[in-house]
């Protein structure tokens, strides 16, 4: 049965990705966390990578695992972090490789608090 998260209603897979996106944020206590769902079902986690040499965001560094994995697209994400926006650059990464898939952001505590579907 699909939870009700902040009056937005998820389905079990897109209940699983935002968990995982907060248990990679916490288990790291990163900025913020991310997990993408490829189109065969398979699931990434990943958080903020921010080193002297370079920087991804949770999003960017969950589709490299994707991408070396063998990910041909995107189905859906989630962000979990403090930001109350997206960001510009996980959309972006995110849109190139997955085209229409929604991203859900969550504050910390895993509340959905908003959805991204493009138009």
């Amino acid at each position: 049965m699909p939870e009700e998260t902040a009056g937005i209603e998820l389905g079990p897979e897109d209940e699983k990705i935002v968990i995982l996106a907060r248990s990679a944020r916490a288990r790291t206590q990163a900025a913020e966390g991310a997990a993408i769902r490829d189109t065969d079902g398979r699931t990434y986690a990943a958080c903020t990578v921010d080193l002297p040499s370079y920087s991804l965001t949770a999003i960017q560094a969950a589709i490299a695992a994707a991408v070396s994995s063998g990910a041909e697209g995107i189905e859906a994400a989630a962000i979990v972090g403090a930001a109350p926006l997206f960001d510009q650059a996980s959309v972006h990464a995110l849109r190139d490789m997955g085209g229409r898939a929604p991203i859900f952001l969550a504050d910390p505590s895993g509340t959905v608090q908003e959805v991204l579907r493009p138009e």
